[in-house]
């Protein structure tokens, strides 16, 4: 199990945690939690995320990942 945190920028609803959410399934992974003060996502997968693949699915939702991995 990997536990990974990253930054995104422009998260502001709850629209916006399920558009987030939805393209980072897409890539196997799960969201544990959001905090929309701070823009920190936290995910879970059985497999290492891709930094690009995460960064594009971010992208694909309209909003731009500013940190990829804090852990």
């Amino acid at each position: 199990m990997f536990l990974e945190t990253v930054v995104v920028a422009g998260l502001n609803c709850d629209h916006c945690i399920r558009s987030v959410t939805e393209e980072i399934a897409e890539l196997g992974a799960a969201v544990l939690e959001v905090d929309l003060n701070s823009g920190l996502v936290t995910l879970v997968s059985e497999e290492p995320v891709d930094p690009a693949e995460l960064r594009e699915a971010v992208e694909m939702a309209g909003y731009r990942l500013l940190v990829p991995a804090l852990s």
